[in-house]
């Protein structure tokens, strides 16, 4: 098991805490030192042999399009797997695992997902079903996007292209309040 102290660029520093040495992640993931592992001990994940077929009731979704939910709320975000993982607490081949149907998260991850990806669990388990009415519902609860809506029709075409080239680079590279 490691402690990870800091990102240096775009390598992670971590400790040992086995013998307690500061070092680089290495690609195996092993201590240059001691040769134990850095990574945490991994969750045990609840292995998927077969999935079941969908219910009648469930419109056809299956349980398993949750992992398609995770990832594109992580991309979304512009979170790699190993800053979610960060955020979780857990190894990054856990996020891995559940996002490739390798694994079902229990609900305390779940709860730790939604929390790491800053939703709650039920958009979480909502993920990519959300129609544009959600989201255009969720947008307007914004005080600031209610109040500039009804300016926009006041706005010159360089203004709008301006205010758009600015939120697409905001939902490009979101930023992330301390």
């Amino acid at each position: 098991m490691a402690t990870t102290l800091a990102p240096v660029d775009s390598r992670e520093v971590v400790r040992c805490d086995q013998c307690h040495l500061v070092q680089f992640r290495t690609v195996n993931n092993l201590c240059r030192r001691c040769k134990t592992s850095l990574d945490e001990d991994e969750p045990e994940p609840i292995l998927v042999e077969e999935p079941p077929a969908p219910a009648p009731s469930s419109n056809g979704r299956s349980h398993l399009q949750i992992a398609a939910a995770i990832r594109m709320l992580r991309q979304r975000g512009g979170l790699s797997q190993r800053q979610l993982a960060l955020r979780m607490s857990v190894p990054r081949t856990y996020v891995s695992k559940i996002e490739n149907e390798k694994a079902v998260p229990t609900l305390s991850s779940l709860e730790r997902l939604a929390a790491g990806l800053e939703v709650s669990v039920a958009d979480l388990l909502r993920g990519s079903s959300r129609t544009l009415q959600d989201e255009i519902s969720d947008l307007m609860q914004d005080e600031f996007i209610a109040e500039m809506v009804p300016l926009l029709g006041k706005l010159d075409s360089f203004q709008k292209s301006t205010l758009l080239a600015q939120l697409r680079d905001l939902s490009i590279r979101p930023r992330r309040s301390a």
